[in-house]
């Protein structure tokens, strides 16, 4: 956490606002600056219809796929064992089209079989689930 903190007093010059969530065991870490979507160049309101492209240095280095998706997994996705019907899931969630297309493909890249539906990308097969969580080190603090 003082990770973050430190980055962005360093990025945005401000301190951040730490506020600790009383039905978990998670701290929201939040700050607000006038304008900062239009600095940062990040539009506001729904993200849906953008055309999001993976940059090719991150596809040319299989590493930095691997932190591409880690990051996308670890904002957007889950993984569950459903033990009476023997069912695994490794779930990647998201209204992006293009964000999907790119999760899938990565996944292809990396030698995974994912399927693809209107709203999520997952991968099924029980050695599958495991392999790619562990590759990606998925909530692994």
């Amino acid at each position: 956490m003082s990770r973050y903190i430190s980055l962005i007093e360093r990025v945005f010059q401000k301190k951040p606002t730490l506020l600790k969530k009383k039905d978990s065991n998670c701290i929201k870490i939040s700050f607000y600056q006038k304008y900062i979507s239009k600095r940062l160049g990040i539009p506001t309101g729904s993200k849906r219809n953008i055309k999001i492209e993976i940059p090719k240095w991150i596809l040319e280095k299989r590493d930095y796929l691997i932190r591409y998706l880690r990051g996308l997994y670890e904002a957007e996705g889950s993984f569950s064992v459903h033990r009476p019907t023997y069912t695994y899931k490794f779930l990647f969630a998201n209204r992006n089209e293009s964000l999907l297309e790119n999760v899938y493909q990565s996944l292809r890249i990396l030698g995974f079989h994912p399927h693809k539906s209107k709203y999520k990308v997952q991968i099924s097969r029980k050695k599958e689930v495991h392999a790619c969580k562990n590759l990606l080190k998925f909530r692994q603090y």
